[in-house]
């Protein structure tokens, strides 16, 4: 298969790997995916995940890449609390909840940061679809537990101003019945009582 074939092939293709080379050409090198790299056709991601070199970048496109390079996962923790504006946009690395071991991934398109959770507590996302590009994102109010579960030095009202949380936002964002019942689902009591300081840190209505 020559390159431009693959590319005509995959044109639908943000994230590819060599799987999805294979179902189309059975009989593929994988020696040539060395070769396209080398004349910067595509580049690598992690092993066996590529995109095309001229794949425009934007914020849809690196959570797409984000859930499709290590999966099950979606978006979560600090980079989902500044897609909702809880937090300042200043963030480090894009963050996902996966069901698999914690890991982090360094390409030269940025950081790609896992947090594990235990296989029950992979819920609470949404698909989001923009401009054509679908990628799994935490509720808002998921986002928020997932944090304050990996997290659990966050404890105070010393420690959430740490986190400059937009209290107007949170008020807006979050609702409450939905927060309790994925805080029940968690099922932990230290997150109980490090949510409910949240919530009165935010002065959360009947918090």
């Amino acid at each position: 298969m020559q390159y431009l074939e693959l590319k005509e092939a995959l044109k639908d293709y943000i994230v590819f790997s060599s799987q999805d080379i294979r179902k189309i050409d059975q009989s593929f090198y994988r020696s040539r995916l060395n070769d396209w790299q080398n004349k910067n056709y595509l580049k690598k991601l992690r092993r066996d995940f590529y995109f095309f070199s001229d794949q425009e970048l934007n914020e849809s496109v690196l959570f797409l890449i984000a859930n499709k390079i290590y999966s099950p996962s979606y978006i979560s923790f600090e980079m989902a609390l500044s897609f909702y504006g809880l937090i300042p946009e200043s963030v480090y690395g894009i963050t996902s909840a996966a069901a698999g071991k914690t890991k982090k991934f360094k390409t030269e398109i940025g950081e790609f940061i896992y947090h594990h959770l235990k296989s029950e507590l992979i819920f609470g996302y949404q698909l989001i679809i923009s401009g054509g590009i679908t990628y799994k994102m935490a509720d808002a109010e998921k986002a928020v537990l997932d944090f304050l579960y990996i997290y659990p030095q966050f404890k105070s009202k010393a420690d959430f101003s740490e986190l400059r949380i937009n209290k107007d936002e949170f008020k807006t964002k979050i609702n409450q019945k939905k927060f309790e019942k994925y805080l029940a689902a968690f099922n932990n009591k230290s997150l109980e009582k490090r949510a409910k300081k949240l919530l009165e840190f935010i002065d959360y209505v009947n918090a």
